[in-house]
């Protein structure tokens, strides 16, 4: 195996033997124990790990804006003219905004690769003989690897067999048409793009399936080499984001040139000393910036990214996040997630009657209604063989590895009496066609049985697919007669009128063994018969469908079923009592001018192409709609990707459906979106009370002392003291709504705009009432103050104080915008904002009543009952706000305001006229 290292041969230009013996390895591939010791010599098969910033890099990088070097100009100036306490606290705030941001960064960081971990795709191999799932990285050189169609390469292969492979490799040639492959060696100067007989890591399966043998891993590969031009950085900036920091940099302009202008009035207007005036206008300019805004709502989205992969959505793509809270429709496939994905074989048809089979899911435990006549044995005995998945018992449960039809039909044959393995021994695959769209069926060909001359060829596939290739049935005596389509088109119709998926099987004798098996041998099939498989739906998808309709979201089923079969579930799911169904044939013969209103019409779409999916997510968007895209295979990808929000499923799904979505679902489960769909909208809202809150609390501080100054007014605050209740605010009170819980009836509103404004009309009232609000209680106090005879330090600690207990009532009201915060919850709070509530009160007694702060701050203690008027203050600033919200939601005056709706029936979800 060194020496073969040590080679480096073209493995493109030797054939499979060679490759196989100078890898030391077969075509059943490694042992264990041998994987172990390769792993061991090579590696782990991972890309190496891009150089992350020095922390210290990092932490600097959040002091390089124009407000933070203002600031950090203004403290130098502070210390070089001697007031060591006013510098101290301008660097005490610039340090801990940059803390927030670091830590938020580091945050991020993890979160990334938290998420890259449950990403991880694995590979199908052959160990000790048999076929296992093993994580892609722990790939070794000599490991023989099974490909189909959606996967992933997950390292450089030489292919063993291939039949009708494809593979997109565009990502490292360039060439968009899917490269045709082989088994047969090429020229050993052969180009990249012309190995036909090698698989490169990171490309795509876009067709057919094989075996290859692992010659390269990690940094070895091809893809390796150029792993810095597949690995682009992903932007983390969603709309709302980008937003934000415009607003903020403007707004950051702003107050520097009104700093500027107010400095020039203190001094010249006023008399101020210039750097007094100095302090008081960056200090001013601290309080009015909300330079943590973004931090903080950086931090509310990545709680929100958690909080989704607690609940099975995993978040790929952080504009998710955002256009979660705003999906209309969701088009959802049937299969898998709707629904169970466990088929059960349930009916039996053959040429002589039915036969109904008990039990579900893949466990064998069920029986057959009656014994099988010689017909429904053959019938048994196709669906055993033409099959490529296996069936084994895991911690008690029943698992298939392939496709859940193909297992179902092997719990059948295990139901029946069947020993699988010991009658796919006695009769061994020869030769297959892979099932492909595009031929709808699947073909293998057999060793005769015992005694028996010649091969067998056995067909399963779409039912009518396969009667178009039957010239003859087989009798409940096993002999043969003429095909009778009317029996069979009404028994299929019967089963998938009952929500029941549909397979068709045939076979037939062939004298000789075909050198290569191909289309031209699949023809004049003798018809065995037809099974009826179910997809129980989800109980909780169903439950799950209920809580859109409440909340102004259509559900959509797209699905390649039978349009009866799609009806049923939809009916079942209660998508629409009578649902209206268009098929893929529909579609085509409908107008782009037309298709809008038609597809919001149907709610379910069946026997559906990629085209077709594609057309509907399209013609929805037309219509204003946000939509959610779930997809699972290789044909869902397109409209993954054309979709707001496209989601793949983790479980069963292809590689190619999670590379073009935003959000991977870890359970395959339609409820996890709707799941989805709740914390993007607690995400949402929770982004909008920190702005809420933000806003008008920054403006009530810079309105008290621009009001000061415009009127020659006393100051109610100095510079430190104005400092002091940016920092103290800003790591408690402006953290804790990031973490706040969604409120009650969050899934009974209307989705929102996607294109609403940051600062709506209700939040632009509320920052200046808010900002009235406060500079009245500010100034309000301070003449309580000097009224009781107080000197003006002692009236400067009561402004501050008041103003920390009006931000913390304040606090408590924008914890709910969309209902009363006078209840049991909205008044007990959360234990962040407790914790933060308890933080700020315990700093505040500090700053009034500890001799060093009292020092540091020019602070005086407070008399009780001067404190208990504090509080009153703020209860009366809640009392106000909250009669403002219960008077503007009765007038009906912000549609923002408005209470969640009451549920809407299934009737009412699907008519016309709601415009979800």
């Amino acid at each position: 195996m060194d020496a073969a290292k040590k080679r480096s041969p073209a493995w493109h230009a030797l054939d499979e033997q060679s490759v196989l013996k100078t890898l030391e390895s077969t075509a059943q591939g490694l042992t264990s124990d041998e994987a172990k010791a390769r792993q061991a010599h090579y590696g782990r098969n991972l890309l190496p790990t891009p150089p992350r910033r020095h922390p210290l890099l990092r932490l600097l990088s959040h002091f390089n804006n124009a407000l933070i070097l203002f600031l950090l100009a203004a403290a130098v100036l502070a210390l070089a003219m001697g007031h060591f306490v006013d510098a101290a606290v301008i660097a005490a705030v610039v340090v801990v905004n940059a803390m927030v941001g670091f830590i938020q960064e580091g945050r991020a960081e993890r979160s990334l690769a938290a998420l890259r971990a449950m990403l991880a795709p694995h590979a199908r191999v052959m160990r000790d003989g048999h076929r296992l799932q093993i994580d892609v990285a722990d790939l070794v050189p000599g490991d023989v690897v099974l490909l189909e169609a959606g996967d992933r390469v997950p390292a450089d292969l030489r292919l063993l067999r291939v039949r009708g492979m494809l593979i997109d490799e565009a990502a490292l040639t360039g060439e968009s048409v899917a490269a045709e492959k082989l088994e047969a060696a090429v020229t050993a100067n052969a180009a990249l793009g012309d190995r036909s007989s090698m698989a490169y890591s990171g490309t795509l399966v876009a067709a057919g399936q094989g075996s290859a043998v692992v010659v390269a891993t990690g940094a070895a590969t091809e893809i390796g080499r150029i792993s810095g031009l597949l690995a682009a950085v992903e932007t983390m900036t969603t709309p709302l984001l980008r937003k934000i920091n415009q607003f903020g940099r403007r707004f950051t302009v702003l107050a520097i040139l009104g700093s500027a202008l107010l400095l020039g009035f203190a001094i010249l207007v006023r008399g101020y000393d210039w750097l007094d005036a100095l302090m008081i206008t960056v200090a001013l300019a601290v309080g009015v910036v909300p330079e943590s805004l973004p931090a903080v709502i950086t931090i509310t989205l990545a709680i929100g990214v958690q909080r989704m992969a607690g609940r099975n959505a995993i978040v790929r793509r952080l504009p998710a996040v955002e256009t979660l809270g705003a999906t209309t429709v969701i088009c959802s496939d049937k299969t898998g997630t709707l629904t169970r994905n466990e088929m059960t074989a349930v009916r039996l048809v053959s040429a002589d009657g039915e036969i109904t089979v008990s039990g579900s899911g893949y466990s064998p435990d069920g029986v057959l209604s009656e014994p099988p006549s010689p017909a429904a044995s053959a019938l048994i005995d196709s669906g055993l063989y033409c099959n490529d998945a296996e069936l084994a018992q895991q911690d008690g449960n029943w698992r298939v590895d392939g496709d859940p039809m193909e297992g179902a039909l092997l719990a059948l044959a295990m139901k029946a009496g069947r020993d699988v393995t010991a009658q796919r021994l006695a009769q061994p695959r020869l030769d297959e066609i892979p099932f492909d769209a595009q031929h709808r069926f699947m073909a293998t060909l057999h060793r005769a049985g015992p005694g028996e001359e010649g091969v067998v060829l056995h067909v399963k596939g779409a039912p009518e697919r396969i009667l178009a290739m039957c010239t003859r049935q087989l009798g409940s005596d096993g002999s043969l007669a003429p095909l009778d389509e009317a029996y069979w088109n009404a028994a299929i119709a019967r089963a998938a009128s009952a929500g029941e998926r549909v397979l068709g099987f045939a076979s037939v004798r062939l004298a000789d063994h075909p050198a290569h098996l191909g289309f031209e041998h699949v023809s004049e099939l003798v018809l065995s018969g037809v099974i009826g498989f179910i997809d129980p739906p989800r109980a909780e998808a169903t439950a799950a469908v209920a809580d859109c309709r409440s909340a102004g979201i259509s559900v959509k089923m797209i699905t390649g079923d039978h349009a009866a079969t799609a009806s049923a579930i939809a009916h079942q799911l209660g998508i629409a009592k009578a649902p209206e169904v268009l098929t893929g044939h529909d579609l085509d013969t409908i107008s782009d001018a037309d298709l809008p209103a038609s597809v919001q019409r149907a709610s379910v779409f069946a026997r559906t192409s990629p085209e077709h999916k594609l057309r509907v997510v399209g013609a929805l968007q037309s219509q204003g709609a946000v939509v959610a895209m779930t997809g699972d295979g290789v044909n869902d990808a397109p409209a993954l990707k054309r979709a707001d929000v496209g989601v793949a499923m983790g479980d069963k799904g292809t590689e190619a459906a999670k590379e073009a979505a935003e959000m991977v679902l870890a359970d395959d489960n339609f409820a996890s979106i709707v799941a989805a769909v709740h914390e993007g909208r607690t995400v949402y809202d929770n982004i909008r009370k920190v702005v809420a809150w933000t806003l008008p609390t920054n403006g009530g501080e810079a309105l008290t002392i621009i009001a000061a100054l415009l009127m020659g007014l006393t100051l109610p605050m100095t510079a430190p003291q104005i400092l002091w209740i940016n920092m103290v605010l800003t790591i408690t009170l402006g953290l804790v709504l990031a973490f706040e819980p969604a409120e009650p009836g969050v899934m009974r509103r209307p989705p929102r705009a996607p294109h609403a404004p940051l600062i709506s009309p209700f939040m632009l009232w509320r920052i200046v009432l808010v900002s009235v609000l406060f500079a009245i209680g500010a100034f309000g106090i301070y003449a309580w103050a000097i009224a009781r005879g107080f000197d003006v330090a002692t009236a400067r600690t009561m402004v501050v104080n008041v103003l920390c207990v009006m931000e913390i009532f304040y606090l408590f009201s924008v914890r709910y915008l969309h209902m009363s915060s006078f209840s049991m919850g909205g008044l007990r709070g959360t234990p962040a904002v407790l914790w933060a509530v308890g933080g700020v009160i315990i700093a505040q007694l500090a700053f009034t009543y500890a001799p060093w702060m009292q020092r540091l701050f020019d602070t005086r203690a407070v008399p009780l009952t001067d404190g208990l008027v504090i509080v009153a203050i703020g209860v009366a600033v809640l009392l106000i706000l909250e009669i403002e919200k219960s008077v503007l939601r009765r007038l009906d005056f912000f549609d923002e305001l408005r209470a969640a709706r009451p549920e809407t029936t299934s009737d009412e979800a699907s008519s016309p006229q709601n415009p979800s």
